[in-house]
């Protein structure tokens, strides 16, 4: 298998100085997922837990609906990249050349065709930013390289149970999705961290599993929090160590007062109240 980091030689300017020596860059490499013996996708990513890719990948997709419909998985190295070939249950090769985008309802996603996350337990801010700094040291392949993305996933009573690194954000989450649901984690439970921006497309895997919060480093598109708010996903982002800015569903933020004034009235004006306070509170200390 690939080795997920490799060394090379550059020359530095630095200071008026101009100096050389070796840099460790992370590696990326052609991912071909094929489905009972036809290609369904090719993603380029960091050749490293790949089983957890595959099946977070199909999860993700829609393509299954548990990993124990993936029968067989086999991670087949190639001269020019790496195919994981799985065979699916005969009841699921149907579902392979269609995604589940249908519309869900007046309470579900939408795009995505999910459910609304049920509200579950809050957190505190202080949880919140203690898991976002317990990330960094937990990034082998970034402490060397500087330059992957990590999705990761928190839980009061055990802190970061996983992470997975990917030079794809996309890639990070669906191997985090795969790894958990082979553990069979309740999603729901904890909080999913991003070391990346949050597209669209980040929200609805994250919809996928099942996640009622996200905390993100960057910011997140326009849509991405449209999408969050529709999926009743609490969609927290520019998390730093003085604190983070909530973007949708502040309710699972314990010690944001926001539950007084967002809850009563219209759904119009429910959506306004938040959309001001969240604003007010844009640096959560």
């Amino acid at each position: 298998m690939l080795n997920p980091i490799r060394t090379v030689n550059r020359q530095v300017w630095r200071d008026g100085r101009l100096s050389d020596g070796p840099r460790q860059i992370p590696e990326e490499t052609a991912l071909a997922l094929t489905y009972n013996g036809g290609t369904y996708a090719v993603m380029m990513g960091t050749p490293q837990n790949l089983r957890d890719f595959a099946v977070g990948f199909s999860l993700s997709e829609g393509i299954v609906g548990s990993p124990d419909d993936v029968t067989s998985l086999d991670i087949v190295e190639l001269d020019d990249g790496i195919e994981l070939r799985m065979w699916l249950a005969s009841s699921q090769a149907e579902r392979i050349n269609e995604r589940r985008r249908q519309i869900a309802g007046p309470t579900g996603c939408g795009i995505c065709g999910i459910d609304s996350i049920a509200k579950g337990r809050s957190f505190s801010p202080r949880e919140i930013m203690a898991a976002m700094a317990g990330i960094a040291p937990l990034q082998p392949i970034n402490i060397e390289t500087r330059a992957v993305h990590a999705a990761a996933f928190w839980t009061p009573a055990c802190g970061i149970v996983a992470l997975r690194e990917d030079v794809g954000r996309h890639n990070a989450l669906d191997k985090l999705a795969g790894a958990l649901a082979q553990q069979r984690i309740a999603v729901g439970d904890g909080m999913v961290l991003l070391t990346s921006r949050v597209s669209v497309e980040m929200v609805q895997k994250a919809a996928a599993m099942g996640a009622a919060l996200m905390i993100a480093v960057s910011a997140p598109t326009a849509l991405a929090v449209r999408m969050a708010d529709a999926a009743g996903i609490t969609l927290a982002a520019i998390a730093r160590s003085d604190g983070f800015e909530i973007f949708t569903h502040p309710e699972r933020v314990a010690a944001i007062a926001f539950s007084s004034e967002v809850g009563t009235g219209s759904r119009e004006e429910n959506a306004s109240k938040q959309e001001t306070n969240t604003r007010e509170v844009a640096h959560v200390a």
